[in-house]
């Protein structure tokens, strides 16, 4: 006879391989290993509420080995969120809320989107950040209204993932006692014993970075991941590693320890076999009412909330102002008087007409609108001097005071990315992380995670193109933007002056729904003459910036830099008795979300003759020009040279542009 504790992690090992063999597909291995490690830490230490997936000050969980998702699926439904039987009956089919892995915004109780390894991690770190960085911000003595763990289980592929060690290394500087990580140390791996390609000293490794770790836990001893747990809450100064070593399969009799149950069913004959060795004597998703009882945390999840509404009154009683301005950006509202102050920002750069380089631009508007915004908090990838997002009002996060607003954080950008959404999946924050364009490419895949979770990440990418010059290929970007603009949820922005920045900043602190991309220059940009109704268009996407006194000709797009070089090569073509329009289009998928009508009044269907400018891929911007149209782009990389010399060598003169639009015109 099994004892309770077994009893309730084997509803766990149940769940999971019947819905993974019912989907036929799936990964059974992660979550019956796993499922003690699980079964202790949700009913013994995880503070949160069923009925309320949202409540602010939850301990946060994250299954960063996201392949193991009916584990969490298991724990959802077990515990009582609304996550009903059916959902498990339906495991990894279409318009489930249990996809093959974790989603974000499918169900409640999933903080974040997981699977590509060590993303998970880099997520629970970015949230234990935002808990620190909070609770120093608003906490005052006997009032903890900010006060909550992460915990995140992880496995050898999220460690052999090298942006574990950017994260990691990155979690120990500052010191986040609050995050506390389970390695599932099964020695199993897709291909097998990982014996053969990961020998690493991973208690070596942890320590290192300055964490403490807790080894050699026997992963199916509730007692001693019980004490593990302990130790790591009692380390405050530290995040903690606790090491399990733990049987892939836990329970499946001729398959347990191996990679045949990592990721495939166990197959019929083994899932009755399971049930024998495990003594679970009920059906395919049948959970016993004891066992339900046994799980539910309804009740102490509401408990907990109703503690933490008194403890919130009590901290409005004491602190006003404070605990409105905590409210307010739990909720995600920004400040009252944010768009009027910001708008009124945009008319004086426009009244202004400053030439500045772009990346100079957004940090002025950084000193216009970090005063507005006790929310903002920013980073850079060891280039704050270079993307200038150091602003006037930033003081820096370190481990001892984390009260500040700007996080360095080292030559990190594949961390970068992932800390961000991390930060911005817990809430209370508008958090933006910065490298040149060209490094867009370490931090790929945690930006298109932002994305696919429609998170307000903002990221900022300066040195733009083959402007930055001398620095060569290897540093100038070419395909980014097209990647970047090619990703669902994202809006890309390129500004073409102070004017276009301060607009782009605007929309990506306004925007709730997704990520944004702000794509600043290296070298100086002249300002853009506009009226009101053109600065008005701005927000629009794209906008006629210079139009013409008749029906037009042809009809010159640009972005950025070469923005000025279209409207000056339009200019030229006008005393040649050439009518041609200019649209700036600092952003496409802003442009492209505008209603038929108004698409029409800038890019008109019957001018065919359209030439697109800008110095990076030249294929994206076919979509606009037609296959008869020309784009002044770049098809090769660049080469190293001062930007005034690479800009003529790849054909971004006043004077290609205009024979250009000649020949289109022929």
């Amino acid at each position: 006879m099994s004892s309770p504790r077994t009893e309730l992690a084997n509803a766990i090992r149940a769940l999971s391989m019947d819905a993974v063999q019912k989907a036929n597909s799936g990964h059974p291995g992660a979550p019956m290993g796993m499922a003690d490690i699980a079964e202790v830490l949700w009913n013994d230490y995880l503070r949160h509420n069923p009925a309320n997936a949202e409540w602010p000050n939850r301990d946060r969980f994250v299954l960063s080995n996201g392949h193991g998702s009916m584990l969490l699926y298991s724990l959802l439904h077990l515990s009582g969120y609304d996550l009903p039987m059916d959902e498990l009956r339906n495991f990894r089919q279409l318009h489930s809320k249990t996809p093959g892995h974790p989603e974000y915004g499918y169900t409640p109780g999933i903080e974040t989107t997981t699977g590509p390894l060590g993303q998970g991690l880099s997520n629970a770190v970015g949230m234990a950040l935002a808990e620190k960085i909070l609770a120093s911000q608003f906490n005052r003595p006997g009032h903890q209204v900010i006060d909550h763990y992460t915990y995140t289980f992880l496995g050898d592929g999220c460690l052999m993932e090298g942006i574990s060690h950017e994260t990691c290394s990155l979690a120990g500087t500052l010191g986040l006692g609050k995050l506390i990580a389970f390695y599932d140390d099964n020695g199993i791996s897709i291909d097998g014993e990982v014996e053969g390609w990961f020998t690493d000293d991973t208690p070596a490794r942890f320590i290192a970075y300055g964490w403490q770790v807790i080894s050699d836990v026997n992963g199916h001893s509730p007692s001693q991941v019980k004490a593990a747990i302990e130790a790591a809450r009692h380390e405050s100064g530290k995040p903690t590693l606790i090491c399990c070593k733990t049987v892939i399969g836990k329970g499946a009799p001729n398959k347990e320890g191996s990679e045949s149950c990592h990721g495939a069913p166990l197959g019929g004959d083994e899932v009755a076999a399971t049930r024998a060795a495990l003594g679970w004597d009920h059906a395919p998703f049948e959970i016993p009412a004891d066992v339900y009882a046994g799980w539910d945390a309804r009740e102490k999840g509401a408990s907990a909330e109703q503690a933490w509404d008194q403890v919130m009154i009590a901290y409005g009683e004491a602190y006003p102002e404070l605990a409105s301005e905590l409210r307010r950006r739990l909720a995600g509202e920004l400040p009252a008087e944010f768009s009027e102050q910001a708008a009124a920002y945009i008319t004086r750069c426009q009244e202004e007409g400053e030439s500045v380089a772009s990346r100079k631009a957004s940090q002025n508007c950084l000193n216009a609108y970090g005063p507005l915004l006790p929310e903002l908090l920013g980073g850079s990838a060891d280039l704050a001097g270079s993307n200038l997002t150091v602003w006037s009002g930033s003081q820096g996060v370190t481990a001892g005071n984390a009260s500040g607003n700007y996080i360095y954080y080292g030559v990190r950008e594949f961390g970068m990315a992932a800390i961000v959404n991390g930060i911005a999946l817990h809430g209370g924050f508008i958090n933006y992380g910065a490298t040149f364009l060209i490094f867009m490419e370490y931090a790929r895949n945690a930006v298109r995670m932002a994305a696919l979770m429609r998170q307000q990440s903002i990221f900022v990418f300066t040195h733009d193109s083959i402007g930055l010059g001398e620095d060569g290929p290897t540093h100038q970007p070419v395909e980014q933007l097209t990647a970047l603009r090619s990703t669902p949820n994202m809006h890309t922005w390129r500004p073409c002056d102070t004017v276009e920045s301060a607009v782009s900043w605007k929309s990506a602190i306004e925007r709730r729904d997704g990520p944004s991309s702000l794509v600043f220059s290296r070298q100086g940009l002249p300002h853009q003459q506009r009226d009101a109704a053109q600065v008005d268009g701005i927000a629009r996407g794209a906008y006629v910036l210079k139009d013409t006194d008749g029906a037009a000709d042809a009809i010159l797009i640009a972005t950025g830099s070469e923005v000025h070089l279209a409207v000056a090569a339009a200019e030229q073509l006008a005393g040649a008795g050439r009518q041609v329009r200019v649209v700036s289009m600092p952003c496409a998928e802003v442009f492209e979300a505008q209603d038929a009508a108004y698409r029409e009044s800038v890019l008109p269907s019957d001018v065919l003759a359209r030439v697109a400018v800008e110095a990076l891929h030249a294929d994206w911007w076919y979509k606009y020009v037609g296959l008869d149209g020309r784009v002044v782009g770049m098809t090769s990389f660049g080469e190293s040279a001062p930007a005034g010399d690479l800009f003529t060598e790849f054909g971004f003169t006043v004077d290609n542009i205009v024979s250009v639009v000649e020949e289109v015109l022929l």
